[in-house]
């Protein structure tokens, strides 16, 4: 009696004699049927037996020759270069189970092995080579052969293989997978002789496929990225040109917002570039040609410009002219830079050096598309403040609403973004509560510090990225929404994708194209109109008359290393003009942390010229100042004077010496000064 079978994916050795037996009645003509064959393997026989393949086949067709199969490694350079690691990782396994390993390309032709060596003695007498093909149509049912045609994990051992001279082995397979488009690339086979059969060699190949469909999305989410970088002043360009990018495999990803009607024109239909219907647009593109090989009727062959980097050809811009310029004539890219007179909304953006006026260039080239924008810089250096002039510069009317994702718990975050109905959860309002999505329906959402948003939230956002539509928490029906997203973060996502904490597909979305905002010790030729700019503004705010920086503070601002760029910069300011009595801030105005991270770090100034002390550099002369006044508010309190400065007690009398102060304290505590 045949073993039970407790599912289709596994093959049972117990049931090799009832499945023989069913093998020579399916070839005799009769009926098959046994409680010990899988359907998936009665399938089989049945296509193999509608295509004649021989059942007494004992090997595989011969490899093809060797000029052929160098092109088709060519061809299948990148899978190959994105499994060699993850086979080589396996190759002590394959050892000690007497297995080999095998990768073959679409059609189920053999690319690469890696295993044991007496194994592929035998390998070899099947033509289980290289260049040999193993698809169903050439060798009968196998795991290969059978993983290409179901598009599914399988497993195949001994009698269940349809040709005679393959039934000695035992294989199990999966199909690789294209991670963008599902397409089947490959296949990932472990094979052994019959008496190798284990069920983990089946979890094996998947483990393997999943690791190489992730390196090649690695592969894939690279050059997708330095495409759209490329191409991201075609599609927020003023142009009534419609603008299509395309991949360097002819598939369309990504269009401007004139496409549709540039393409109605033509008689396309506009759900074309819609964004689930983009897929529907695609060429045929073989690798290493910089042209389609065959073009739709409708496109003519100057509108598809190449994109070429470093010699490789990434993609392609096709731009359909739209009816103002219907002469097939392309618009001039755009140059990211603009005068410092020539701000706009960006006026607050304030400074002159060459790094922010190209970040501002390339910003108010972005604010006139709804393009997802993702602001990349440190902490501090004003990227909310960017937001708000893109914002300002497309939509002044519409609503922008703003989200740190680093401010909340998961819980919190989860109802601040999609909001929830009455009775949600414990401590619901009455009434539920509007998201910020939805708040900013029309207009802008800002979310700062996306890096920081949980992994397991991040679907959840994607999905209304991709679908315009919004779930608020313990609701079933969907609010639509409509909103530009502008994303901001200070971490590098592309390394946090790689660690598991950013999802791939959710980083393709944010960061369509990125604007990096210079820190301010990039730029610290601006500290001079900063400073104006900050002392103005926080005078006018404290009711003070305007205060100015002299010379020495300038240089010693322009040496410190800013880590909290603007906005350390700004506090500075602030704390300068109320604590300072005169009407030009100098050295010894500087706060005293400040000072002594400065003297910390050894930077050497200018010598100030007419000082008290003119052997002093600048930095000491600030340091000296600093400690005279905490010695006049102190009376003369050392202690008191050392808690002040956050410094010892003893480093006070060494400085009160380096200074020459020594005669000053003791006037100061006689009371004669």
């Amino acid at each position: 009696m045949a073993a039970t079978i407790p599912g289709q994916m596994f093959s049972v050795p117990e049931n090799d004699g009832h499945i023989m037996s069913s093998w020579e009645r399916f070839l005799s003509g009769d009926e098959a049927a046994s409680d010990a064959l899988r359907r998936l393997i009665d399938d089989s026989w049945r296509r193999c037996q509608v295509a004649s393949v021989d059942p007494g086949r004992y090997q595989a067709p011969p490899p093809i020759g060797e000029n052929s199969l160098h092109n088709l490694r060519d061809e299948c350079g990148e899978l190959l270069s994105a499994s060699a690691p993850v086979m080589a990782s396996a190759r002590d396994f394959l050892s000690e189970t007497g297995t080999v390993m095998v990768l073959t390309d679409q059609s189920g032709t053999i690319l690469n092995l890696e295993g044991d060596m007496s194994t592929r003695g035998a390998a070899e007498n099947v033509h289980l080579l290289s260049g040999a093909n193993w698809s169903e149509l050439a060798c009968g049912t196998n795991a290969i052969g059978t993983a290409l045609a179901v598009g599914q994990p399988v497993q195949i051992h001994s009698a269940e293989h349809y040709c005679a001279g393959i039934k000695r082995w035992s294989c199990s397979a999966t199909v690789i997978r294209d991670p963008y488009d599902g397409s089947i690339l490959g296949v990932v086979d472990v094979s052994g002789l019959s008496a190798s059969y284990s069920r983990h060699s089946l979890a094996l190949v998947v483990a393997t496929a999943g690791r190489i469909e992730n390196r090649l999305a690695k592969i894939e989410l690279g050059i997708r990225y330095r495409l759209l970088e490329g191409c991201v002043d075609r599609l927020s360009g003023t142009s009534a040109d419609g603008i299509i990018v395309f991949d360097r495999r002819g598939r369309a990803i990504k269009a401007n917002g004139r496409a549709s009607a540039a393409l109605a024109d033509l008689g396309i239909g506009e759900m074309a570039v819609a964004p689930d219907g983009l897929a529907s647009l695609s060429l045929s593109w073989k690798k290493g040609r910089q042209a389609p090989d065959e073009l739709p009727e409708w496109m003519r062959e100057e509108w598809l410009e190449p994109v070429i980097q470093n010699g490789e050809h990434i993609g392609a811009v096709l731009t359909v002219p739209g009816r103002r310029n219907s002469g097939g004539g392309r618009v001039a890219s755009a140059v990211f830079s603009c005068d410092a007179a020539e701000k706009g909304a960006f006026e607050r953006v304030v400074g002159e050096s060459p790094a922010l006026l190209q970040a501002v260039g390339r910003a108010q080239q972005l604010a006139k598309s709804r393009v997802p924008v993702l602001l990349l810089g440190e902490t501090g250096v004003g990227k909310d403040v960017f937001a708000r002039c893109i914002h300002e510069s497309g939509a002044r009317d519409a609503p922008f609403v703003a989200l740190n994702c680093g401010g909340f718990s998961r819980e919190l975050l989860t109802s601040e973004l999609f909001g929830y109905t009455e009775g949600a959860f414990t401590g619901a309002r009455r009434g539920g509560m509007i998201g910020k999505i939805e708040a900013a329906d029309g207009g802008t959402l800002f979310l700062d510090e996306i890096g920081e948003m949980p992994i397991d939230l991040q679907p959840h956002f994607l999905r209304v990225l991709e679908e315009g539509e919004v779930y608020r928490l313990g609701e079933n029906k969907p609010r639509k929404v409509n909103f530009r997203l502008i994303a901001a973060t200070n971490r590098d996502l592309r390394k946090e994708i790689q660690a598991g904490r950013f999802r791939m597909d959710l980083f393709y979305r944010v960061a369509v194209t990125s604007i990096n905002i210079p820190s301010l010790r990039e730029r610290a030729a601006d500290i001079p109109l900063l400073g104006d700019y900050y002392l103005q503004r926080l005078s006018l705010q404290h009711g003070l008359e305007p205060r100015v920086l002299s010379p020495g503070a300038i240089e010693l601002l322009r040496q410190y290393g800013w880590p909290g760029n603007i906005r350390e910069f700004r506090n500075v300011m602030e704390s300068m003009l109320l604590t300072a009595r005169g009407r030009v801030l100098t050295e010894a105005d500087l706060p005293t942390d400040l000072v002594t991270t400065l003297a910390g770090n050894g930077s050497v100034t200018p010598e100030v010229q007419g000082d008290e002390r003119g052997d002093l550099t600048c930095l000491e002369n600030a340091e000296r100042d600093a400690i005279l006044r905490a010695i006049k508010g102190c009376r003369g309190n050392m202690t008191a004077v050392a808690r002040e400065l956050g410094i010892a007690k003893s480093t006070v009398y060494v400085k009160l010496k380096r200074f020459g102060l020594e005669s000053y304290v003791d006037d100061l505590r006689n009371y004669r000064v």
